[in-house]
């Protein structure tokens, strides 16, 4: 994905050195002065403008602007066979929306220069339909990291869920419905768990099922749609949960912040977050895609590289 040319003027510069040969100033001798309509009208010229301008930067320009984030962190509970591990944080790409298999296919190149040893969608690979997945499987297929690629569904998934898994399942994935499974590197493992969406209400999260017969002591990773769930398994020993569903906001104003925020991603909206008496660790991504609207403001959409290190 390019970046938008951030060095572009956004109002043209007058020639002859850089001030206008006429000032709206009437006080000085030999400057004009505008009439209150012609005063109105400018005004009214610059908002229409801004509004141009913003809206198409928030329209085809941010959205299309990636960021890749990328984040070091440690744990004493990762064996060291894992250390130095890299994993990619994919979510909420919305195809059907405002992103198709021609945004994948750019998508790819970004995940692939990270080298990574894992990659992960915490969910809503589509908008609504599961057709709108078929065109990218090849195109997801193509990465293959040595660990392991895998998957949850988020809210937006279950309008055909079975078959939407299917298509995960071409390209690779191991989608995980209130369940884990270990990997294991030599003599050493690390268990990535996974559960359903908790606004879908059936078959809604088990965390008992998902996490239920981990070996004390193994690192867990959990992914988890909404991102405010991670209050609900403080119970459980998990080191790591990532999270999507947020879009961190999508449309973020300065001081502000973000405009609205969906039920689930209310209290941890965006980035890098400690959590619990336990101290674990939670990510929410901003997602790739957009939904209802298709716009992003001071919002890019974002990829996260993790390198996991032993402490």
């Amino acid at each position: 994905m390019t970046e938008p040319n951030s060095n572009l003027p956004l109002s043209p510069v007058p020639e002859g050195g850089g001030k206008s040969p006429v000032s709206a100033d009437s006080t000085g001798a030999g400057k004009r002065r505008i009439t209150r309509r012609q005063f109105l009208a400018r005004g009214a010229a610059t908002v229409v403008g801004v509004g141009l301008l913003t809206g198409g930067y928030s329209w085809q320009g941010e959205p299309r602007w990636l960021e890749t984030t990328r984040l070091t962190l440690s744990w004493k509970e990762l064996p060291a066979a894992f250390s130095g591990m890299k994993l990619v944080h994919l979510s909420d790409v919305h195809l059907g929306f405002n992103k198709d298999a021609g945004d994948v296919k750019r998508l790819i190149p970004h995940i692939q220069a990270a080298n990574p040893d894992m990659v992960v969608l915490s969910g809503d690979i589509v908008d609504s339909y599961s057709e709108d997945l078929e065109e990218s499987v090849p195109l997801f297929a193509e990465l293959k990291p040595p660990l392991g690629k895998f998957a949850i569904l988020g809210n937006h998934d279950y309008k055909n869920a079975e078959k939407l898994i299917g298509f995960l399942e071409q390209a690779g994935f191991t989608v995980l419905r209130n369940r884990h499974v270990l990997v294991t590197k030599g003599d050493a493992s690390i268990a990535i768990a996974g559960m359903e969406d908790v606004l879908i209400g059936v078959p809604g999260p088990d965390p008992k099922a998902a996490l239920g017969g981990i070996p004390p002591g193994t690192f867990t990773l959990l992914l988890m749609h909404e991102p405010d769930y991670a209050d609900q398994v403080q119970e459980y020993s998990i080191q790591l949960q990532l999270s999507g569903h947020s879009h961190g906001g999508q449309i973020r104003l300065p001081i502000a912040g973000p405009l609205f925020v969906p039920k689930g991603a209310t209290k941890y909206v965006s980035g890098l977050y400690t959590v619990g008496t336990q101290q674990m660790k939670l990510y929410v991504s901003r997602g790739f895609g957009e939904t209802y609207m298709p716009f992003r403001f001071m919002c890019r959409p974002e990829i996260t590289v993790f390198t996991l290190l032993h402490k």
